[in-house]
């Protein structure tokens, strides 16, 4: 064979000999003669005890499997009369896989869908990727220490054997995540906070009582930030459930038409097509009680728009607007939104603070979306410590390939 190729993985190593079968690579190779120190003694020396092969477990080649069959010498020291196995930079002791083998692993442990999916892959049984992953996650995944000066929590449903809902952690500023938490109860995350959360000033959350209870109980007088998109959508809910009141009382058609096209109650007013806005005439024209929900919908929308321009600066102007839509929403009389602002001003405090300091959970909402994702693919998974480390390693190396091995 031609020694002057260089193969990947094997640049330092002899081969000798490849032998093509229908399904699989032989690559016979040994190393180079080379003076060796002795392990015991710490003498050089040259001398050659004798040979044996190796058998070991290499990348594909071609899509067909490739095993290394390696012939190890092993050296004996003239002084001590030690013998002792040559260095080598093909693979570990006591492992039957090449480093390139374990390498191209680790890295597709964290990618990929499932172990099941990178054992066909390579040739190996689940278990085996198992193993390599959990020492890859050992050896990468570092305890917190202390937790940012700002900080998100979120649920995700996880369905793991330690809860059905777990809580993830993120930095606020960075949007990288930082820890999962096993379950959502109020006591695991207060004991969390008060343990790691010694600088946090800023957490950012959804409109969930418990969170808010557990982050007061375990820090001093943190500022609360609302995430955005949890306080609006009570305007939403609250002209979605006038819609389905009022279409109930309509015919047949109207009422099916009207749930198909209820986008337009939604979408910006100043995108809708013509189509869309001769809907939202007919309809609106059709109920007062709707139009004037629409109405009132449109008010938030330009109170909000308003809001996030004032930002610090004019967060009293932001204040007296929100009041101003109170006053609208009790003139109006419509039970849903004067139910559903009941909720904005439970938590005005921590909505006013959005603009304020202008953290969101959004990004939050996105790790969120890829782990039920990786959820999915993997057919769920019941183990909470190996669930957690498949979300914090693909985040930690999301920018690196997929396509090694």
């Amino acid at each position: 064979m031609n020694n002057t190729i260089k193969i990947p993985g094997l640049e330092d190593v002899i081969i000798t000999k490849v032998e093509e079968f229908e399904d699989r690579i032989a690559i016979f190779v040994e190393m180079k003669v080379q003076t060796h120190i002795c392990p015991k003694c710490g003498k050089k020396t040259r001398k050659i005890h004798d040979y044996r092969v190796q058998k070991i477990k290499h990348l594909k080649w071609f899509e067909r499997l490739s095993y290394i069959f390696y012939r190890k010498r092993r050296y004996r020291c003239d002084t001590c009369g030690k013998r002792f196995y040559e260095k080598n930079t093909i693979v570990d002791r006591y492992q039957r896989f090449s480093k390139e083998w374990n390498r191209a692993v680790n890295i597709r442990s964290v990618r990929a869908k499932t172990f099941k999916e990178i054992s066909q892959q390579f040739g190996a049984s689940p278990s085996t990727i198992i193993r390599r992953f959990d020492e890859l996650a050992e050896k990468e995944l570092k305890d917190v220490e202390e937790l940012p000066r700002v900080i998100s929590i979120d649920e995700y449903k996880g369905d793991t054997k330690e809860g059905k809902y777990q809580v993830i952690i993120a930095n606020g500023e960075t949007k990288e995540p930082i820890d999962i938490l096993p379950n959502r109860r109020k006591k695991t995350i207060a004991n969390y906070l008060r343990k790691y959360g010694a600088k946090v000033d800023v957490v950012v959350m959804d409109m969930s009582p418990s969170f808010k209870a557990a982050v007061n109980k375990a820090l001093d007088r943190p500022v609360i930030v609302a995430d955005r998109f949890h306080f609006c959508r009570y305007i939403y809910w609250a002209l979605d459930a006038v819609r389905r009141r009022v279409q109930s009382t309509w015919n047949d058609y109207d009422r099916k038409k009207c749930k198909k096209m209820r986008y337009v109650f939604y979408k910006d007013s100043g995108k809708l097509s013509d189509k869309d806005r001769w809907y939202l005439n007919r309809y609106c024209q059709m109920s007062e009680e709707l139009r004037a929900a629409y109405q009132l919908k449109e008010k938030y929308c330009k109170w909000f728009q308003q809001a996030k321009q004032n930002g610090l600066e004019k967060i009293q102007e932001t204040k007296k607007g929100l009041y101003r839509f109170y006053e609208l929403v009790e003139e109006s009389g419509i039970p849903e939104f004067k139910r559903n602002i009941q909720t904005l001003k439970n938590w005005q405090t921590e909505i006013l603070n959005s603009f304020v300091y202008g953290y969101s959970n959004g990004f939050l909402e996105g790790i969120n979306n890829h782990t039920k994702v990786m959820k999915r693919n993997a057919f769920g998974f019941r183990n909470f410590r190996r669930s957690r480390a498949r979300i914090l390693l693909s985040h930690k190396y999301k920018e690196i390939g997929v396509h090694v091995g």
